[in-house]
């Protein structure tokens, strides 16, 4: 018996003209059809520019929230910009960096790096009560979400 490598999966459905064992091509289609599934499965990213996005607020008292997000994409940078639904927040800390408000008037506005598709430990000073209080919160960005501005 002579041994035939198979170049491609649809070569081994035809040997030289005559039917491969069914063993042999029961393999090849399901190779087949796994290689053609998996062409679908990565997630393509997004083209550079800015988009609305929807993120997820966990944590705090639950008062507070955030009333509009946007995400700048350029390359692999991505950075954030979110509106709290109050003015009284002072200055946001994201990955042990502070971040002061983008705005003077209006309700307080941030803008700092993020990561899509992962919980992000965030904490925001907020002068809403007699003191000064930082309070920690979850964000979650989706790219799921992303709308072009």
């Amino acid at each position: 018996m002579t041994a035939h490598w198979c170049s491609s999966p649809l070569s081994c459905l035809m040997m030289h003209g005559k039917q491969a064992d069914p063993m042999k091509r029961t393999c090849a289609i399901i190779l087949v059809l796994v290689l053609v599934l998996m062409g679908g499965c990565g997630k393509k990213a997004p083209a550079d520019g800015i988009y609305a996005v929807d993120v997820t607020l966990t944590g705090g008292s639950g008062r507070a929230g955030i009333d509009s997000a946007q995400v700048s994409i350029q390359g692999s940078d991505v950075t954030a910009t979110i509106v709290w639904s109050s003015p009284y927040y002072e200055y946001m800390i994201v990955d042990g960096i502070r971040y002061e408000p983008v705005q003077t008037s209006g309700n307080a506005t941030f803008t700092f790096p993020v990561v899509m598709d992962e919980e992000m430990k965030v904490s925001a000073c907020t002068v809403a009560m007699s003191q000064p209080h930082l309070i920690d919160y979850t964000l979650f960005f989706d790219s799921g979400s992303l709308k072009g501005e």
